[in-house]
């Protein structure tokens, strides 16, 4: 069977054959420092009576399992997954399961407080890790509805994806129930509990949305959610707009979690972030803030892409994280006080994915994943800076207009669903009239970047001609790839001090030699600037 490094023919094949409906999950983290018990109810359906699988399950031992209310033969449980066999068209499955909290971050964490020993716990889901929480069908493309429970310590707050149904007092524990959430991945779910202190508000958009922060206690003093609160409805009411839907979860809560691999984790409706992106307990400096209110964007992108429309396999994890960096830049210029943001992106993200782009190390944006193990090594310079300025790049191509316009097209037919790169290139083929088949071939499936030179004939007063000389990339070795490129060539003047344009032409730059035709024949300048942005 399967272990954890499930590949993605196994996925397919698995994903071909099941049809996940809804899963009842229920987490008792009221005992021991070391495990916990899980338990999974999940229905689901078959195309293929008789047919044999697997459900994931990460964990000490299997407390008890059963399928369509026969017992599951549990006997060489390997500690990963549970073999399931002679599936009916129409299925349900019980699997009770010890559990052990994590250590390194990824499945359920447990941590604890040195100021006040107090326990903290989260989850962490993306790639595969979600597994190691709760027995589940765990890969993007095997969607469902969630119903979570979980019983905590009495004087702990419980936060999952969605709004609390209910709390019921069981003497020195509590049963959290939370209400059910709409189809999704199962890294995206969510669990985070512990005696956090916490601040509400809500957004009034396209519809109302419960707004919550939460840290430990012992940092509350710290929070500035007034900040938080304000980036977080400039995000909402941008991205509401420029996505055309409303935001598509029931909540939203950001969460500032300790021990914390990442930045952050777009789960729905319950975001995690490092502690100190989030809570700032010295002095803080602008590009902090700005740090801070990228992030805060970038997971909120996520909820529209990532979230509601979801990679079919994590062949596609680059665009998924480059749209999301893409959106937060853009929301910050446009939606926030940070309005000098692109150049900060130009500054330190692009400049990175230069530098990675340039090491012997370089790979595709567009990385064929075949296993779990494949995606892990790939979180890297060039799916997130290099993907975000090469999407950029797409966005000048097809004309922001066009891009927006075949984005909200793309949402609005595949919402809940999954897709691949080309169901988001067909709606911007169709809105920008561009064929993108070459675009793909040459930004994301080559590595390598390209030197753009302006080639100049003038004589004493003006130009005869100016062309832009495209050379290949240095490395990989031997490269000849030369790429299309949507820039501006800018013309500059030196006058009492300054540097001010003159003239800016936008044009295709293809091939190895193109001609700026409309500066023939300008007078001489100061300055060209090739892509004068």
């Amino acid at each position: 069977m399967p272990g954890n490094n499930i590949s993605r023919a196994e996925a397919a094949e698995r994903s071909s054959h099941l049809s996940i409906k809804h899963y009842e999950v229920l987490l008792d983290v009221s005992g021991g420092a070391e495990s916990f018990i899980a338990t999974t109810k999940v229905s689901f359906d078959c195309n293929k009576v008789g047919y044999e699988s697997f459900i994931d399950a990460v964990g000490k031992r299997i407390i008890s399992a059963t399928l369509n209310g026969q017992g599951v033969d549990v006997s060489n449980y390997d500690g990963e997954s549970v073999f399931l066999k002679n599936l009916q068209a129409s299925n349900e499955l019980v699997i009770e399961i010890e559990a052990i909290y994590s250590k390194s971050g990824e499945g359920l964490q447990r941590s604890v407080d040195p100021v006040d020993n107090e326990v903290y716990l989260y989850s962490q889901g993306e790639t595969a890790f979600i597994r190691n929480m709760y027995p589940c069908f765990d890969q993007p493309d095997l969607k469902a509805t969630f119903s979570f429970t979980a019983i905590a310590p009495a004087h702990w707050q419980v936060i999952s994806n969605n709004p609390v149904k209910q709390v019921s007092d069981l003497g020195d524990k509590k049963k959290w129930e939370f209400t059910t959430t709409p189809i999704m991945s199962t890294y995206i779910t969510a669990l985070v509990a512990g005696p956090y202190s916490f601040i509400h508000d809500k957004y009034e958009g396209k519809k109302s949305i419960p707004l919550g922060i939460y840290c430990r206690k012992s940092l509350f003093e710290h929070l500035d959610s007034d900040e938080i609160f304000l980036i977080t409805k400039q995000g909402f009411a941008y991205f509401e707009e420029v996505f055309g839907l409303a935001y598509p979860f029931d909540k939203y809560d950001q969460i500032a979690v300790v021990d914390f691999n990442w930045g952050a984790m777009e789960n729905a409706g319950a975001v995690t972030f490092r502690e100190d992106l989030l809570v700032f307990r010295s002095k803080v400096t602008e590009r902090m803030y700005n740090a801070r209110a990228n992030t805060i964007l970038h997971e909120m992108a996520h909820m529209w892409f990532g979230d509601m429309v979801t990679m079919k396999w994590w062949d596609d994890l680059w665009l998924n994280e480059s749209f999301a960096e893409w959106s937060s830049y853009l929301a910050l210029v446009e939606a926030t006080k940070f309005k000098n943001s692109w150049a900060g992106f130009n500054a330190e993200r692009k400049n990175w994915a230069y530098r990675q782009d340039q090491l012997s190390s370089t790979h595709p944006i567009a990385t064929d994943m075949v296993d779990i193990d494949t995606v892990k090594a790939n979180f890297d310079g060039i799916t997130y800076a290099k993907g975000a300025s090469v999407l950029h790049q797409l966005v000048a191509h097809v004309g922001r207009d066009n891009f927006i316009k075949g984005l909200q097209k793309y949402f609005a037919k595949h919402a809940f669903k999954n897709t691949v790169l080309s169901d988001l290139l067909v709606e911007l083929e169709a809105t920008s009239g561009r064929d993108l088949s070459s675009w793909v071939s040459t930004w994301l499936q080559t590595s390598g970047v390209n030197t753009l030179r302006p080639v100049i004939e003038s004589d004493s007063e003006s130009y005869k001609s100016i062309a832009i000389k495209q050379e290949a990339p240095k490395i990989p070795a031997g490269s000849t790839e030369l790429r299309p490129h949507r820039a501006a060539v800018g013309l500059y003047d030196l006058k009492d001090g300054q540097l001010l344009r003159r003239k800016s032409v936008e044009l295709d730059i293809t091939g190895d030699l193109t001609q700026v035709k409309e500066l023939s024949g300008e007078k001489l300048a100061d300055l060209i600037l090739i892509n004068d942005h």
